[in-house]
């Protein structure tokens, strides 16, 4: 745990200006970017301080953004992926905005309706050295990439692995249709593709599994 400095006290909470949100350590929050049109920044307080004027001070540990990452943004990183870094930094308690929530990953998966405020968080990251923890995570459907919640997937009914509908030759609007699915490792096309009705929950198609977070 960080220690106060000198001439600082710790505090228990930051209320955020205009608004009656409580910040404590440990909660997660939106800071506002130095640059506008931007998004807020993502942080993690770790410690609040406040000086003899009632000055206050947040001790953050920085989310990254994939775009901010080494290697960029990549097909299965969601929209509302973060990477949780090893950046520390003092800033005003000011620039906090508003409060969120980062998830993980396999909390995020379930949830039933993703709000403005909720992200997640399945790797750690060093912006020192560009390096990912877990530097690996299970892969899935033909193309083999890990897990993207935006994206929808269907599961085979035989081998019970996880597809793209587009890696199979269907549009998403025909993967919603179907009643089952059986991969071509496992069955003809015409076995594949049986429609009907399905219930969408928040435009998403109800299934009982989905890839394991």
């Amino acid at each position: 745990m960080a220690k106060t400095r000198p001439g600082k006290r710790d505090a228990d909470s930051y209320t955020i200006r205009g608004t009656n949100k409580i910040v404590k350590a440990g909660d997660c929050v939106l800071m506002r970017p130095s640059e506008t049109n931007t998004a807020p920044y993502v942080a993690r307080v770790e410690k609040i301080e406040a000086d003899n004027r009632n000055n206050m001070k947040v001790r953050v540990r920085w989310y990254y953004r994939p775009e901010e990452a080494v290697g960029g943004r990549r097909q299965f990183h969601g929209a509302k992926e973060l990477f949780l870094s090893d950046h520390h930094d003092m800033q005003s308690a000011h620039t906090i905005e508003g409060k969120c929530v980062v998830h993980t990953f396999k909390n995020y998966t379930k949830l039933e309706n993703v709000g403005p405020e909720d992200y997640y968080c399945r790797f750690e990251y060093k912006p020192s050295t560009g390096a990912f923890l877990p530097d690996r995570v299970a892969v899935y459907c033909k193309c083999e990439m890990p897990y993207n919640p935006d994206d929808l997937m269907i599961q085979c009914d035989e081998c019970k692995d996880w597809y793209h509908p587009a890696c199979v030759d269907l549009t998403v609007e025909e993967a919603k249709q179907l009643d089952h699915f059986i991969c071509s490792e496992h069955g003809s096309d015409e076995d594949a593709k049986k429609p009907q009705q399905n219930s969408l929950t928040n435009g998403k198609v109800e299934v009982e599994n989905s890839p394991p977070a």
